[in-house]
């Protein structure tokens, strides 16, 4: 087994040198603990039973890869806790900042499905001024040993989901993992009081074999940057796009369509909505769902259906604004656990977000006058209908003028496909009689273009957004679906310009393969799994700062 090639850096390349020494022990560790897993046997099991998602509250225990028992692989010792960590970027606070700590949360989630931790935030005042702060940062830690699924966990502050993260799955010496987050871009949350809501839905059941809990310190970091160093760039609102729930999770289960009513300020000048999305239950393993037509030709229960395309959808009183392809996130439960310990994959601790220009829609949003901004989630198949379920929530960060003058204008050219141009196509071949080998192809590519006259006073400007993705995943079945090999590849670009000068600019590969086989010898039954797995991305955005970031990992059992 390889340990994955790790790459994680500011655009600048600055921090790429300084970490080498980090990373070179990191790697030398995660080999040394990866290296432990070969074959993995079970009892005879379809691909399909494997995938049950996180959190779902049907879940019950499955048997895991090197236990027989979920997140279990070794029995009681004196052997310390083991490390965890996803590779990320790393924090890039200048060290000459004074910098204040605040511990908002320790608490121990058991049976706590709907039991969130809940502290109210005051900002510290051994900072300066909040006007003179120039950074925050999370920092999430957690321990626990036993037996446990890997859990969704999220953060919540104003009703603005500002963190979505997964457990590792625990061992019976333990694990403990540390996770730190740059939140800058959520600075205009920080700088007054609010409540934080940190949830995180555990099962603890002896009767299921369910007994790991986690404990979990989460505290906030705030910068006061120097005096000669220029004010961060920030929002100035952020508006939740959410269930809005003042003492629960603000995500919020899709189908049906989240909508939020929300209404900007009059004198919006640049509006951006963030996304947070993820695949959990039926929905986790989103990219082994085969098309609907094709199910028939595979044994029962070999797989769902609704097909492997899905895309996040932004509307505005029922127009498409903008959509996302999500980033397949691998959690510390997927397959075979074993292989995510101790480096998780990459967005399993911190999961990647998505961006859409709304500045071209600010003359109808900051009318005065409430309006409609819907998170949905759609698939390639004939309804566009998807199963159970994603987690989405959002949030829109506006940036307004000087004055207080009402920002008017419309928009120009409007050339967007309601939903993603897609091909299904497919094959079967004799095989062992009676079964029949199959091959399913899903592609899909959508593009919108949207251009706009804003005006505030007598500032006047053209904004044009555009977006063109594209989306191809490859299937196939053999020996009675004992062999399952899925390759997909999903690449493009988010670009808007404000007067010629860019604003958002988003490039992404997300190529992903994995190869399940079935084993069957003197032993037992069992399965291997193969995962390569890529995220390469470069970011560009007015209020945060510009990131690119490779990650490629080689995993096997």
């Amino acid at each position: 087994m390889r340990i994955p090639h790790l790459l994680a850096t500011p655009a600048t390349g600055a921090v790429e040198g300084a970490n080498e020494g980090v990373l070179s022990v990191l790697k030398n560790a995660a080999q040394d603990a990866l290296d432990m897993t070969s074959k993995l046997f079970l009892p005879a099991l379809s691909f399909s039973s494997l995938l049950t998602g996180l959190n779902a509250d049907s879940k019950q225990p499955l048997l895991r890869a090197g236990s027989g028992q979920t997140g279990q692989s070794r029995a009681p010792g004196d052997s310390p806790p083991l490390v965890n960590f996803q590779v990320a970027q790393p924090l890039t606070f200048p060290s000459s900042w004074k910098s204040c700590t605040v511990e908002l949360i320790h608490h121990n989630f058991a049976a706590s499905y709907y039991k969130p931790a809940i502290a109210e935030w005051t900002p510290p005042t051994d900072c300066g001024e909040p006007s003179e702060w120039g950074g925050v940062s999370m920092n999430y830690t957690a321990t626990s040993n036993g037996t446990q699924y890997d859990r969704l966990s999220a953060v919540t502050f104003h009703n603005v989901e500002i963190w979505r993260t997964s457990t590792p799955e625990p061992t019976y010496n333990g694990i403990i993992w540390t996770h730190l987050k740059d939140a800058t871009k959520y600075l205009p949350l920080f700088v007054k009081p609010g409540r934080l809501i940190l949830d995180l839905n555990n099962i603890v059941d002896e009767k299921l074999g369910l007994n790991g809990e986690y404990d979990v310190t989460f505290s906030v970091t705030v910068y006061q940057r120097n005096t000669h160093d220029f004010p961060v760039q920030k929002a100035d609102v952020i508006i939740p796009l959410s269930n809005l729930s003042p003492d629960q999770a603000n995500y919020a289960s899709v189908p049906p369509s989240l909508s939020t009513k929300v209404k900007l300020p009059k004198n919006a000048v640049e509006a951006y909505a963030e996304i947070y999305a993820s695949g959990n239950w039926y929905e986790e393993f989103w990219y082994y769902h085969v098309a609907n037509e094709w199910i028939s030709a595979l044994p029962e229960g070999a797989a769902r259906g609704q097909g492997p395309f899905r895309e996040v959808q932004l509307l505005v009183d029922g127009m498409l604004a903008g959509f996302a392809t999500p980033f397949p996130v691998l959690f510390t439960g997927a397959y075979a656990p074993l292989v995510w310990r101790p480096v998780s994959a990459y967005g399993s601790l911190d999961q990647p977000t998505y961006h859409i220009d709304l500045t071209p829609f600010i003359p109808l949003l900051a009318d005065g006058k409430e309006h409609t901004v819907t998170i949905d989630v759609v698939s390639a198949e004939r309804t566009h209908s998807i199963l159970e379920n994603w987690w989405v929530s959002g949030n829109i960060q506006v940036s307004t003028s000087g004055s207080d003058k009402q920002t008017t204008g419309h928009i120009t050219r409007y050339v967007v496909p309601e939903y993603a141009l897609a091909t299904i196509s497919g094959s079967t071949s004799p095989s062992e009689p009676p079964y029949r080998d199959v091959n399913v192809t899903v592609t899909a590519d959508h593009r919108l273009y949207i251009e706009a006259e804003i005006q505030n006073g007598w500032h006047k400007k053209t904004v044009r957004w555009s977006q063109s993705h594209s989306f191809s995943n490859k299937q196939e079945y053999r020996n009675h679906a004992g062999v399952q090999n899925m390759t997909q590849v999903t690449a493009g670009s988010s670009i808007s310009t404000h007067n010629g000068i860019p604003k958002i600019s988003d490039k992404f590969h997300y190529p992903l393969s994995i190869d399940f086989y079935h084993i069957k010898d003197t032993r037992g039954d069992g399965y291997g799994v193969t995962f390569d797995l890529a995220f390469h991305r470069t970011e560009l955005h007015p209020l945060h700062r510009t990131l690119s970031t490779v990650i490629n990992s080689h995993r096997k059992s």
